[in-house]
């Protein structure tokens, strides 16, 4: 057995275990460092060093000392493993996040559908009366969401406004209508009265 990396290499790819060995002894600090300069962290460092490992097993027949030194070889393995582990993290974190959202959006919707369904089962006049009395951008935000049934992103659309500030428009109007409703103080919109909101052509009106 010869005692030059390149030849470790070589007799790795033809299956030769005690090559494997000491070229794993030889350079197995080198990849550990490169990987945990590149993943700040040891367990995911120590991976990544097994990782290579196994690809050497796997590919050593391919290493072309005429493209470089055995140390550059690995090194470039490493930062793309490395970089691989890295953007697979930033998705899996990207997609947790994106759960969490939804089940959050979820729940809120759940809970602002309740609501609504809750004000359909009282006097339409008096819910429409309670509509007519609150801040007109959260009467239209309702009025689209509980007369007219539209979701966030086509009320958003209508409204011209970002789905975000909708949501917060409704949640809003469902507060102020419920308290009007369970205070009372809701009185019919007379001669003089706020008119209801309306939609031409795609745009809110009063």
């Amino acid at each position: 057995m010869q005692d030059r990396p390149e030849a470790w290499l070589k007799e790795i790819a033809e299956g030769s275990a005690p090559a494997f060995d000491r070229f794993y002894d030889a350079f197995a600090p080198m990849v550990y460092r490169l990987a945990e300069y590149w993943m700040k962290d040891r367990v995911e460092a120590e991976d990544v060093c097994q990782e290579i490992f196994i690809e050497v097993m796997e590919k050593a027949g391919h290493y072309d000392p005429e493209r470089g030194s055995v140390e550059a070889w690995l090194a470039v393995r490493v930062r793309s493993r490395a970089m691989d582990r890295l953007r697979q993290k930033q998705r899996m974190a990207a997609l947790q996040r994106t759960q969490e959202e939804s089940a959050v959006m979820r729940w809120q919707r759940t809970l602002e559908s309740a609501e609504l369904e809750a004000f359909r089962h009282l006097d339409q006049e008096q819910v429409r009366a309670a509509l007519r009395s609150i801040p007109p951008m959260q009467r239209m935000a309702l009025y689209g969401s509980y007369m007219m049934e539209l979701t966030h992103r086509e009320l958003a659309e209508k409204m011209q406004k970002p789905v975000g500030t909708v949501k917060s428009l409704i949640r809003y109007g469902i507060r102020n209508l419920r308290s009007r409703l369970e205070q009372g103080q809701v009185t019919q919109a007379g001669e003089g009265g706020e008119p209801h909101a309306v939609v031409h052509s795609g745009k809110w009106e009063q």
